[in-house]
């Protein structure tokens, strides 16, 4: 499986100047749990996550002051569409994140997850019959 067959398209793109607290309100409202931080100045992409601002109000920030900019991951490892989910899953675990943004043509086209990989992984395996498995029918 690649990486395109995982990913979610739905890619919430933020600025900057967003604050935690912002930011936070839209991943939940769209239930990801990654944004694309898209700086104008720089022409950059960076990502933050809910760790990210779980880790800021953890050391007792201020969700409405701190700013997406400030906790923007910018040394951003991208994944592209045609990579197989092993080669997405490498990179996870070699960078210790759990979140790629996948370019196509220099262009964020979605973001892929571990949950979008296990969840791909586990549909392939339960489609295919265990006879270990209680109530599985050999083929």
């Amino acid at each position: 499986m690649l990486v395109r067959d995982a990913m979610t398209t739905l890619v919430l793109t933020i600025g900057p100047t967003h604050t935690l607290r912002q930011a936070a309100c839209l991943m939940a409202g769209r239930r990801v749990g990654a944004a694309v931080v898209f700086d104008t100045d720089t022409s950059g992409l960076g990502i933050l996550t809910e760790r990210d601002v779980l880790n800021s109000v953890g050391c007792g920030q201020d969700p409405d002051r701190e700013t997406a900019h400030a906790h923007t991951t910018t040394a951003v490892v991208f994944a592209s569409p045609d990579w197989t989910l092993e080669e997405a899953a490498g990179a996870m675990t070699r960078g210790g994140f759990r979140h790629l943004i996948v370019l196509d043509d220099r262009e964020p086209v979605g973001i892929v997850s571990v949950r979008d990989i296990v969840r791909c992984w586990t549909t392939a395996r339960d489609a295919v019959p265990d006879p270990s498995r209680p109530g599985a029918v050999p083929v």
